[in-house]
């Protein structure tokens, strides 16, 4: 039984573009002829993809870390709810491999893999075609004593073409505010590691909750970034040279008050994060947004006393909840004040636990994105009549530009 199995594996040859079909214990695999690649031998010397690959249709089906894709297909993407919206998109999709497009307009193609029970997407392994190599061009010099220089807009985030539902992916560039505030013990030589979320909101300043200050930990931040795991090109990192904790913030064992701080990104030459289409900062609000409104929260799934449920950026969709709602006896009663607002389901579900302590939560108007809350704290995850309760952004702004100013006189 078991040598018949063997014998099948290589019979009828599985192997492509003259590969030879190797027998292993229990399983097969194919040794390519140079150039070939694959499972199957079925990647040819000429496969790659132009742009960011939405249009590539070859035979790639491992990622860059030789995980095998799933078929977008897959009765297990179906399992777990993922829809496909994939308007745009000319032509069959379920075509030749998992790699095969790129539905959401990300840099490259991609598709989902399976770890354990786990969803997860990883970037696949195909190259980029060659280009025309670009003429050099002298650089300026860089002034020492440059001017910080402030981002040209606010709020408006590298549009995306298409979505993947289920809060598993978010594109490079669809949330450029999004700030990974990473710590380690003070004068240690450790690697950072990701505690919270954070909030670009001027060039040299980001904005986060004030639970998430340890003054025993040395603190960077990064942005640009949606994978906790890898270094990202589009990434960008600088050191926190000034915490500035709300003077009122304050604990207590079943809510957290006036919970925000700023941190002072430390420039380097005069420069601050550069503006690019993967880092760009939110807009304050200068209005209320009314309830029911649908707004977006995103992150890692942080919690200080959690550090990461995601090595990739997730984001979802939450409902304004009305402080008369959400100051219920049967959902937080007195505990909350005019700093405070509650987002989320009343019946449960998504809600905070998506998002990371520190992190946005931002709505929209006319195309632009305006940081509204931080997450802040909330009773478990998902539960009924446990929505997430986020700082008050609109309560603050006084503070936080008085802070800003008393510090850069701008």
């Amino acid at each position: 039984m078991h040598l018949s199995a063997q014998v099948a594996a290589c019979s009828p040859g599985p192997c492509l573009n003259g590969g030879t079909c190797m027998k292993d214990e229990n399983d097969f695999h194919c040794q390519c002829l140079d150039g070939y690649s694959g499972k199957f031998c079925q990647v040819v010397p000429s496969d790659c993809y132009e742009g960011n690959g939405q249009l590539y249709q070859g035979k790639v089906s491992e990622t860059d870390d030789d995980d095998e894709c799933l078929h977008w297909n897959s009765y297990f993407l179906l399992e777990k709810g993922i829809t496909l919206l994939v308007h745009n998109i000319v032509g069959p999709f379920f075509v030749h491999s998992c790699c095969s497009r790129n539905p959401d307009g990300d840099i490259k193609p991609w598709c989902f893999i399976r770890k354990g029970k786990k969803l997860k997407w990883e970037f696949c392994n195909v190259r980029k075609c060659s280009v025309k190599p670009v003429s050099p061009q002298l650089q300026s010099p860089v002034l020492q004593n440059a001017t910080v220089k402030e981002f040209a807009t606010c709020g408006r985030p590298l549009a995306r073409r298409n979505r993947i539902y289920g809060g598993l992916k978010t594109v490079p560039g669809a949330q450029p505010w999004q700030a990974s505030l990473q710590a380690r013990l003070e004068g240690s030589k450790q690697a950072f590691g990701h505690v919270c979320g954070g909030v670009l909101i001027k060039a040299c300043w980001v904005l986060t909750a004030g639970h998430c200050i340890d003054n025993n930990k040395e603190m960077q931040v990064v942005l640009g970034g949606v994978d906790l795991m890898k270094p990202e090109s589009t990434e960008q990192t600088f050191t926190v040279e000034k915490v500035i904790l709300h003077e009122n913030y304050k604990e207590t064992s079943e809510a957290v008050y006036n919970d925000i701080a700023l941190l002072q990104l430390k420039s380097t030459e005069g420069q601050c994060p550069e503006e690019t289409e993967f880092v760009k900062t939110a807009c304050l609000p200068n209005a209320t947004f009314s309830d029911g409104t649908e707004c977006t929260i995103t992150g890692w799934g942080a919690t200080p006393e959690s550090q990461y449920g995601s090595d990739q950026l997730l984001d979802a969709e939450v409902l304004l909840i009305s402080q008369e709602q959400c100051s219920s006896k049967k959902v937080y009663s007195n505990l909350l004040d005019d700093g405070m607002f509650c987002a989320g389901y009343l019946k449960g579900g998504v809600d905070s636990c998506q998002g990371d302590s520190g992190g946005p939560l931002t709505c929209q108007k006319d195309g632009v994105h305006y940081l509204y809350g931080l997450v802040s704290w909330g009773d478990s995850c998902g539960q009924e009549n446990k929505p997430g309760v986020y700082t008050r952004v609109t309560k603050y702004l006084e503070w936080i530009n008085s802070k800003i100013t008393g510090i850069t006189g701008m």
